[in-house]
């Protein structure tokens, strides 16, 4: 009701309601960081607290991360299937509620497991980077690439708002009200997401941004979806494209998600520097990674991805490997955070490029959704292994020159991609 009386007021002053769209999931995506992003505080005062290792902690951050990715593939099947608003309200609820229960139920290491592992990663999984491409696609036909873009740039917002914020909680008010802003935030989006949003465009009478004609929705899926992703799956895998793409993009989930975002603050511990000024340094790099994802996405319409991937996996494994002899100071910090906040999510707008000039455009969202779960695998095996690693040999060290490493490994295998810009998208290489 709010939106059908909305739509046309804005339509009146020149603003198409995909923007609104696009204001509503920027704000679930900026919240939905910060829940997820917010173990990464949360590691120290819950080893103190409860006696936890490490690697206690960083196998309920690696089932959450799995669960983020592994879902992905899935979640778009959910939409047709339910709706953007169900499945957006139904993600943040639980969110809410895996929150809600580590604050003031969490006495044991498998209620950490129950709640910040399971709950939580379904909860992200629900939605996943899927729900951008999705609000992209249905609601706009012009500047998608734009859209995305700003789209994926919420997580480094997220980062941005949401880590300083829950650091300077855990030093001052303790870890549990840490988890409070999203508890907060992810009770508001459920709110004006089911209030304002709307699955399509013809539900207001109105044409995506960019075309004239209203198309009807088409009908909901009862789960013929899900089959057609892992039909996809099976014809994918049969290619090099798909395992260039997928295994590159399970190095980027390896080196970021996995090491830097989960581990990155008691490293930095590790070397004397207190929990706000490391959690400040994460929130450095989100906002780096905000201008590095929006301009990444105008240069991927624009050249070479596979170029563009190399550069990037190559500043981020250098800058990984030159970490552990920076001397942790405030200058070494920041330039850290300034090349690897670059490109902490600029691989995106390239590896979705290269997934549709591979597969098509119908097939090739899947297949980004196939990849992005190889993402967060790496990422969910790097939070496990390097917490393991830290509890082995008392130094974080290792695993980060490792995580270098295979950023380096990355930049050789995105030219095993043949360059088909100029020709026709094909379904196997």
């Amino acid at each position: 009701m709010l939106a059908a009386a909305f739509a046309p007021w804005l339509a009146r002053r020149g603003i198409h309601y995909g923007w609104v769209m696009v204001a509503l999931t920027f704000l679930t995506v900026v919240v939905g960081s910060g829940a997820t992003g917010v173990a990464a505080v949360l590691v120290l005062p819950l080893g103190q607290e409860f006696g936890w290792s490490r690697g206690d902690v960083a196998g309920p951050v690696a089932l959450m991360v799995g669960l983020f990715g592994g879902m992905a593939p899935f979640a778009g099947a959910l939409m047709l299937r339910y709706g953007l608003r169900r499945v957006v309200a139904a993600s943040a609820g639980l969110s809410v509620l895996a929150l809600l229960g580590a604050a003031w139920m969490m006495t044991s290491l498998w209620q950490l497991w129950l709640t910040l592992g399971l709950m939580q990663g379904v909860a992200a999984g629900l939605t996943a980077m899927v729900l951008s491409a999705t609000v992209a696609n249905r609601w706009f036909v012009q500047r998608r690439g734009l859209v995305v873009g700003i789209l994926a740039a919420g997580m480094a917002t997220g980062q941005l708002i949401f880590l300083p914020t829950n650091a300077w909680l855990v030093e001052h008010l303790g870890w549990r009200m840490a988890l409070l802003p999203g508890i907060i935030g992810g009770t508001v989006c459920a709110l004006l997401y089911l209030l304002l949003a709307r699955d399509w465009p013809a539900e207001i009478g109105m044409a995506p941004y960019g075309e004239t004609r209203v198309q009807p929705p088409p009908p909901a899926s009862a789960g013929n979806a899900v089959a057609m992703s892992l039909s996809v799956l099976r014809e994918a895998a049969g290619t090099r494209a798909f395992w260039v793409i997928a295994g590159t993009f399970f190095i980027c989930g390896l080196s970021t998600s996995g090491t830097v975002q989960q581990h990155f603050i008691p490293l930095c511990a590790d070397f004397g520097v207190n929990q706000v000024t490391a959690a400040s340094m994460l929130a450095l790099m989100g906002a780096f990674n905000f201008v590095g994802t929006i301009i990444s996405g105008w240069l991927s319409d624009r050249f070479d991805n596979r170029l563009l991937l190399a550069w990037y996996y190559g500043l981020r494994g250098l800058s990984l490997m030159w970490l552990p002899f920076s001397g942790f100071d405030m200058v070494a910090l920041t330039i850290f955070a300034v090349f690897f906040g670059l490109d902490f999510i600029a691989t995106v707008p390239p590896t979705v490029k290269l997934a549709g000039q591979h597969f098509g455009a119908a097939k090739g969202p899947i297949v980004f959704g196939w990849a992005f779960a190889s993402h967060q695998l790496g990422g969910a095996l790097a939070a496990l292994a390097t917490g393991l690693s830290r509890d082995a040999l008392a130094s974080y060290l290792p695993a980060f020159f490792v995580a270098g490493l295979a950023c380096m490994v990355a930049v050789g295998a995105v030219f095993l991609l043949r360059d088909i810009r100029k020709a026709q998208p094909v379904a196997a290489e």
